[in-house]
């Protein structure tokens, strides 16, 4: 089964074509990180400006790159939320409209079950799995039980990681994309100069408010030229990668599964991704998705189409929603 999905929630224009759900033929990414470079951060009005400008074009490549005609398709996607509303509605229609010119179906996609289903791109995993996903909007450890029944087992309080990362990049005067680049920094500095807590919640709960207030304190306690940037960053990342490997290792073991998986933009992270690594010599399998795969793109949104698709009775009828 060929899939051709439409990824639009936020600041990447994407389409792709997918072979029942895992073999990626075409995958296209038109990012705006540069447009948004002088808000510093996603403007919603600019980013859907820009998805309409790109989404003709990006479809016509993934079409090219593939090799295929659009008959060969054999049905349409696209995400429905959560997301930007106005970026959402961008991909939705150009997907409900190409499902009803070419007279094929159109499948709705939530954009956090498109995450998980990363994993599946490119490898043989299969359910069940632990994964956690951490992303701008969310943090969560999620049990899938089977491709199409998932059950949200903890989840974060206040902020959710990709959000505390930007905070604190901004805290340290670090221009946007603030996360990619407090990774790069933390990789030269010295992850045990400062002690940040751990919060103290639920087993199903996270929390960073906290941690984001313990580093604005340490940052306050230098002038803007002797902060040292690199040391900030990598206690900060370590306790990252402490609090969410440390508690998503434990709920596994509660439900008796030995396979652990990463999902979201923060899946792309280099100590979280060594830290999920780590957990194989003590006798866990795990899976992260290729890092194209992690940040927004079109080829999760084809394979949760295929896996996982937003059951309803009319999907032509769907409407985008901007929480979930």
């Amino acid at each position: 089964m060929l899939i051709l999905a439409i990824e639009s929630s936020c600041d990447e224009t994407a389409a792709a074509i997918v072979e029942d759900g895992r073999k990626v033929l075409s995958n296209v990414v038109s990012s705006q990180i540069k447009i948004h470079e002088e808000f510093g951060g996603v403007v919603p009005e600019v980013a859907a400006r820009e998805h309409l400008n790109s989404i003709n074009l990006v479809i016509d490549e993934c079409f090219k790159n593939a090799g295929l005609k659009r008959s060969c398709i054999d049905a349409f996607a696209s995400t429905v939320g959560p997301g930007l509303v106005g970026c959402l509605l961008v991909g939705l229609n150009a997907s409900k409209t190409l499902s009803l010119v070419h007279n094929k179906p159109y499948i709705g996609v939530n954009h956090l079950n498109a995450h998980v289903c990363a994993n599946f791109i490119d490898t043989d995993l299969k359910p069940p799995f632990v994964c956690l996903l951490v992303s701008g909007g969310h943090t969560q450890v999620i049990y899938v039980k089977d491709y199409d029944k998932q059950e949200i087992l903890a989840s974060t309080i206040d902020d959710a990681v990709g959000e505390v990362y930007d905070k604190v990049a901004r805290l340290c005067s670090i221009c946007y994309p603030g996360g990619v680049l407090l990774d790069k920094m933390a990789q030269e500095g010295d992850s045990t100069r400062f002690n940040f807590p751990i919060a103290k919640v639920k087993e199903d709960e996270f929390s960073f408010s906290g941690l984001k207030t313990a580093v604005l304190r340490e940052v306050k306690k230098f002038s803007k030229d002797e902060l040292p940037k690199k040391d900030i960053a990598a206690s900060f990342q370590k306790t990252i990668a402490d609090t969410l490997i440390t508690k998503t290792k434990n709920i596994a073991d509660k439900m008796n599964c030995k396979t652990i998986a990463l999902a979201g933009g923060v899946a792309a992270n280099s100590e979280l991704r060594k830290r999920l690594k780590e957990l194989e010599a003590q006798g866990y399998k795990t899976n992260a998705p290729q890092m194209k795969y992690c940040t927004d793109n079109a080829s999760m949104v084809a394979s949760s189409a295929y896996f996982n698709p937003i059951k309803c009775d009319n999907p032509l009828m769907l409407e985008v929603f901007s929480r979930g």
